[in-house]
């Protein structure tokens, strides 16, 4: 499969996923203000490992609460383990045990809308399967680095049972 920007993008695997408990920090963005969350995860950055309850390095950025005229929150986070002493200044959300389609996203941060593109629209539309109304979410293992290119980013697709 591949993709107008050349990158290629495996087939994805099937999973139910868990409960999680994510805090960070969010915004609300369009399809047309996405380049500003680059900008949302530097100021959530040094945040890591002050969390209250993290349980680990794994962030996420979570795409939820849409709007229906195409804005939506994005939450740049960790996995918590209870909300008890989560200062205010965080944003928390729960995401349900859902079925997702998770795609590897290889390559620069740079092709990540691409991928998003290919995953909605030439993806979903020929699998025959249909979005859940669920929170979308980024999964950045802990050895992440953007700069060196290193670490697995993988997109979890809510998908309908």
């Amino acid at each position: 499969m591949d993709e107008p920007s050349g990158a290629t993008l495996a087939e994805p695997r099937f999973e139910h996923g868990h409960f999680l408990l994510i805090a960070g920090l969010g915004g609300r963005f369009t399809q047309e203000t996405t380049q500003g969350i680059p900008e949302l995860w530097e100021k959530f950055i040094p945040h890591l490992g002050k969390i209250p309850g993290q349980k680990n390095e794994v962030t996420y950025g979570i795409c939820c609460n849409p709007d229906g005229k195409g804005g939506f929150e994005y939450i740049a986070g960790v996995e918590i383990d209870k909300l008890d002493d989560l200062p205010e200044k965080y944003r928390w959300l729960e995401i349900q045990p859902q079925h997702y389609a998770v795609f590897e996203h290889t390559g620069s941060l740079d092709q990540l809308p691409a991928t998003f593109q290919y995953i909605w629209h030439t993806w979903l539309p020929q699998s025959g399967k249909e979005a859940a109304d669920a929170p979308e979410f980024e999964r950045y293992s802990e050895d992440f680095n953007p700069k060196l290119n290193t670490g697995v980013l993988e997109i979890w697709l809510p998908l309908k049972a």
